[in-house]
Order: C-alpha cells, then structure tokens, then sequence
C-alpha cells in the first residue's frame, strides 16, 4: 500500500487523528463513510499517500480510483439512490477545508430538498 503522510493532516492514516475507521480501500485509496448528520448517505474516497489536491495524485493511483468508486457506490446502494453528486473540492476558494484530496461521493434522491441541484447545493461551503 502507498503511504506517505503529512504532520498534522488529519487524513493521513499514519497521525491517526480520524474519529472514524475507514471502511475500506486498495493501494492507493481508503474509503471513509459521512459523519455529518445532513449527509447520511455519502462517502469520501481518500487518497493513503499526501495529495493536497487531485491535481496531485499519481497516474497509478488514478487507476485504482476505478474501483474505490464502485465501493463508494455498493456501499451507498443499500438506500436505493435514486441519483449521485460525486466531485472534488479543490483549494479554499474551491471550498476544500481539509487540505489533503477527497472524492465526495453523495447519494441523490428524488424529492429531497436539494433534488436537481449539483455539488454546490449538497457540500456545504
């Protein structure tokens, strides 16, 4: 498994400053479920080595992003989504906050409040 972390950064695997555990990954990524209330059904892929941003991951990891997605997406199948917003915050002008890449993955449904819009709406800013 790649593994390269950054003081400090609380997803870096090795300053174990998460509150919850992964759920699981491959080589490159690790899987975490939502914790905010407001987003039940969501996940972040994550990338195990350092990467501010997506702008910053490696060729060989982009292609085992492939499979993370489809364990994003098993894993929020039990709730029948009806939809998905998935993208990437990048920088505090984009609305990322932690400072280490992730891969919101957001299930959608029809007739929630937010239903129609995109990423904006659903990942607060």
């Amino acid at each position: 498994m790649l593994s390269s972390g950054k003081a400090g950064c609380r997803f870096c695997l090795e300053n174990a400053l998460l509150i919850d555990q992964p759920l699981g990954g491959n080589r490159s990524f690790y899987m975490l479920g939502s914790i905010d209330p407001t987003l039940a059904h969501a996940a972040m892929i994550i990338p195990r080595r350092h990467a501010e941003s997506p702008f910053d991951i490696r060729s060989e990891e982009w292609m085992d992003l492939e499979e993370m997605l489809a364990t994003a997406k098993a894993y929020l199948a039990p709730a029948d989504p009806d939809g998905f917003t998935v993208g990437w915050n990048v920088g505090a002008a984009g609305g990322q906050h932690v400072f280490h890449a992730h891969l919101h993955v957001i299930a959608r449904f029809t007739g929630e409040p937010n239903a129609g819009k995109g990423i904006r709406a659903v990942i607060r800013g």
